[in-house]
């Protein structure tokens, strides 16, 4: 089922044997658009405040309720790598993640340089980073991003949520991702194919 991320955002996410915290973020791959990590703000019960978790350790949720439960423990998560959320997550640490909890990985490593491992996933993004982003589609402007719509089943980003400016009278647009061309970090836009977009 579909999913705005906007609304799962905040989410009480509950280990095995107790609440672990609360849904601040979402890290996604920009080629595939798959959610690749939540980003669960913990609170001042660990010396942490943020990890990073697999939508794979996500269990049924409680939409409702706005409950995600997790197959992990409380010490599970405690004593997990320690990643600094808020820098770009390298490969490196990614593997440590995976090795750890036994996740697999949802990208293939490919044949690279050792030393690249070091550095940040040029694909691993921040949903919070793309809200208001300046979308258009073959040079016409289709507003900012302000919400994503997430498949419940695969954690795949679907659509952008964008309103359209106030000369278009406003109106809620729902991009598909399939057709993103490109994302330019720098300038803080979104490239759409045309056709993809229906204009």
């Amino acid at each position: 089922m579909l999913r705005s991320l906007n609304k799962i955002l905040g989410s009480t996410i509950v280990a095995t044997d107790g609440e672990i915290g609360s849904v601040h973020n979402f890290l996604f791959e920009d080629l595939s658009w798959r959610i690749a990590y939540l980003v669960a703000e913990t609170g001042a019960w660990f010396s942490r405040h943020k990890v990073l978790l697999s939508p794979m350790a996500v269990g049924q949720p409680d939409w409702t309720r706005k409950i995600l439960p997790v197959s992990l423990t409380q010490e599970q998560v405690k004593s997990s790598p320690d990643i600094d959320t808020d820098q770009p997550v390298s490969r490196q640490q990614e593997m440590a993640l995976e090795q750890y909890y036994g996740w697999p990985s949802y990208w293939e490593i490919p044949a690279e340089p050792r030393e690249s491992l070091m550095t940040g996933d040029p694909h691993l993004r921040s949903c919070l980073e793309l809200v208001g982003y300046h979308v258009t589609a073959g040079g016409e402007a289709l507003g900012e991003v302000e919400d994503f719509i997430v498949d419940d089943r695969t954690w795949t980003i679907r659509y952008l949520v964008s309103r359209a400016g106030a000369d278009s009278g406003g109106h809620i647009l729902l991009l598909p991702t399939e057709g993103a061309r490109e994302i330019s970090w720098t300038y803080r836009h979104v490239e759409l194919n045309r056709a993809s977009a229906n204009l």
